[in-house]
């Protein structure tokens, strides 16, 4: 993944205008389209307004409208610094540090925050080659149980999750770990004839008969890499994910959760590409309105 520092970001959106223009590019690429001209047409920036207006017949285009900057007071600097922040650590940064970072109020800097992680949602492709899934749980710890899965009735919030080696991550919010509700998850992310590894949980046991290659590893009997056979790529995300909410959020709330799931499956998922993680997350804004997640 190629850096893009503090410096890289200052050069290139030192003021408002710079952000606009960069959003107008990425929403019009090819040129503006003008509504009553009917045609492509160019526009000059209007100094004292945020929007462009067109050179035959003066219509004003506005780029943030229809984004998840719609309606913001907030200067669209801090937006981009704050989604600059949000891109450029691997374990989340807090609505706090954003308020501490751009000196606007917690309550608007938790709505940036809210706004941003809208882009982060994202469909991937049906998985295949070689899948390991697993299950974990989110939430505090209960007095009396030790590690592992949670009685019934407790706070913990159960997560499902997929992930094909080398590649891509799915984490799922999820009302239980049975397999009438996992099994449908499975289908749908996941091509038949797909060599899958998980542990010895019974949820798994009808994978085989659903057209997998299935092959479990037997973690109740301390065993937990046998050759190819073992689920420790998904255990590293389950790690990475518990660590950034432990360390940077401290608590999730049920409601919010999804939200904090596709930040880290997002990072997760570009942590290889050639585009900086700032960019990535900007050219998603025109595919998010400000009520909207991604197509």
């Amino acid at each position: 993944m190629n850096k893009y520092t503090t410096f890289d970001f200052q050069a290139e959106f030192p003021d408002d205008a710079a952000c606009l223009d960069f959003l107008k590019n990425l929403r019009w690429p090819d040129g503006i389209f003008c509504d009553t001209c009917q045609r492509v047409t160019l526009h000059h920036r209007v100094i004292k307004r945020m929007s462009y207006s067109c050179d035959r017949c003066g219509h004003h285009v506005f780029p943030q409208a229809g984004t998840i900057y719609e309606r913001s007071r907030t200067p669209l600097r801090l937006w981009f610094y704050a989604t600059f922040l949000m891109a450029s650590t691997r374990c989340g940064v807090s609505a706090k540090q954003i308020q501490r970072e751009t000196g606007v109020t917690y309550k608007t800097a938790w709505r940036m925050f809210r706004q941003i992680r809208k882009l982060l949602a994202e469909r991937v492709d049906p998985f295949t080659g070689h899948v390991e899934m697993d299950e974990t749980y989110v939430g505090g710890r209960q007095r009396g149980i030790g590690p592992g899965r949670p009685k019934p009735g407790g706070k913990k919030v159960p997560v499902f999750g997929i992930v094909q080696r080398g590649g891509k991550v799915v984490a799922v919010k999820a009302k239980n770990v049975q397999a009438a509700t996992v099994m449908p998850l499975v289908h749908s992310h996941v091509l038949p004839r797909t060599n899958v590894y998980t542990d010895e949980f019974p949820i798994y046991k009808s994978l085989t008969a659903d057209g997998y290659i299935h092959r479990r590893i037997h973690h109740a009997s301390k065993v937990y890499v046998a050759g190819t056979v073992h689920t420790n790529t998904i255990e590293g995300f389950w790690s990475l994910m518990k660590r950034g909410i432990n360390g940077v959020y401290h608590a999730v709330s049920e409601k919010y959760l999804q939200s904090y799931l596709n930040e880290y499956t997002f990072r997760y998922n570009h942590r290889q590409d050639e585009t900086p993680m700032f960019r990535t997350m900007l050219c998603r804004v025109p595919a998010c309105g400000p009520d909207e997640t991604p197509a």
